[in-house]
């Protein structure tokens, strides 16, 4: 009997891509978000080719104009999707990102790096909220849930599982040809967009024409209704605490592996292939481990699995690095799965476009942060960036379980 709730619970969010619509969308986001992370990945293995030991730094500023362009542009490009046909949105952002895609191989300077990076996010930060705000409009009310958790977990499962799977195909195609397949993977998403029915997606002109809203006016109120609810603004917390310890991931397991462990790009490939694994077992079992309003357990015993496995990843055998970065994926899903449920679940659904919006943006905002931590570990520590960044993690972890047990007394 217990198998089968287990079963029919991992089951159901799929229930959504019966609507043909929302399946068109769903695929075609899967398919860029799959492309997203091929970019990651040559950027990393690119980085390390202009600067060996400079590579953490080079990656973590590459990575940090990657977010500023999302904290700048993603809170106006949802007011912009409730004014503009919605699918010209899409489908105008997603070639200009791939046109962006196909200058990276030749690149010969880091700064070239840098404009691309800025610039091909500039238009990510467009595209994505835009198609979160398509949503509802392509799914009927009763389906609408399923087809958030489905979205949502796959964004959340593709951010960690692709660089694994793009680092497997990279041993394949190597640094630079790996952006040509990043490129087809563009076109191919490209192609189900333009198969999206314009008539469900072409701008709300009827709730435009009852009042004229102000941009700046609608970003100020999402970022006060996400953090004017308690157990949104814990979640968000841990966010910050799991991009601390997710960002040295990102920026310093490549370093480690080549220059600490002395190995090479297929053993990068599967260190990362294990860490998307974890993250993807923990994405399908999540919301049966914790189905409490709050989500508190799953966010901090995420957390927790994700400091203390970055805490001694300095000083273990590739074996062991496996089986630790594998635990870190699992934590790294427990503590970010959770935000957008509890956004969906305490925000009114005609507030939700903006508090999404605002999300997306302060959820990257931690990135920003984290990036440049990491990238300083990395250059200043080699042999034990790691060990600080775990340090890290768990020290803010303990002070927000105090600031919360504060708040929870009041």
């Amino acid at each position: 009997m217990k198998q089968a709730i287990f079963i029919r619970a991992i089951w159901e969010p799929f229930q959504s891509l019966r609507q043909k619509a929302f399946a068109t969308l769903y695929f075609a986001q899967t398919i860029s978000l799959l492309g997203d992370a091929f970019t990651w990945v040559g950027l990393a293995l690119l980085s390390y080719q202009f600067g060996r030991e400079n590579s953490a730094v080079i990656l973590a500023s590459a990575l940090t104009l990657r977010v500023i362009a999302f904290i700048i542009f993603s809170p106006f490009a949802g007011v912009l999707a409730d004014r503009v046909d919605r699918k010209k949105i899409l489908y105008i952002t997603h070639f200009i990102r791939m046109g962006i895609i196909c200058c990276l191989p030749f690149v010969n300077a880091e700064w070239h790096i840098y404009v691309l990076v800025f610039l091909l996010n500039v238009f990510n930060a467009f595209f994505t909220p835009t198609y979160k705000s398509i949503i509802p409009q392509v799914v009927v009310k009763k389906n609408y849930r399923q087809a958030i958790g489905l979205s949502t977990a796959t964004f959340q499962l593709l951010g960690v599982l692709g660089p694994g799977l793009a680092g497997i195909i990279a041993v394949w195609f190597g640094p630079r040809d790996i952006f040509f397949i990043d490129a087809v993977s563009f076109i191919l998403a490209g192609i189900l967009i333009l198969m999206l029915p314009a008539k469900l997606i072409n701008k709300p002109t009827a709730l435009s024409s009852q009042k004229t809203l102000s941009a700046w006016a609608d970003v100020v109120k999402g970022a006060k209704l996400l953090f004017g609810n308690r157990l949104i603004r814990f979640s968000l917390a841990i966010e910050f605490i799991s991009a601390i310890a997710g960002a040295q991931i990102l920026v310093n397991t490549v370093g480690h592996i080549k220059s600490g462990l002395l190995l090479g790009d297929t053993q990068y490939g599967w260190v990362m292939a294990a860490f998307g694994i974890g993250a993807a077992i923990a994405a399908f079992v999540a919301g049966n481990l914790d189905k409490s309003k709050s989500r508190r357990v799953s966010l901090i015993v995420g957390v927790l699995l994700l400091g203390l496995s970055i805490a001694g990843a300095n000083y273990v055998s590739y074996t062991v690095f496996l089986v630790l970065w594998l635990i870190a994926g699992l934590g790294q899903s427990l503590a970010e799965m959770p935000s957008e449920t509890l956004i969906g679940e305490n925000i009114p659904s005609d507030e939700q476009g903006k508090v999404f919006g605002s999300h997306f943006a302060f959820s990257h905002l931690w990135w920003a942060i984290a990036y440049p931590i990491a990238g300083f570990t990395g250059s200043r520590f080699p042999g034990n960036d790691f060990l600080y960044g775990g340090f890290i993690s768990l020290s803010i972890l303990v002070i927000a379980l105090l600031f919360s047990l504060k708040n929870n007394k009041k």
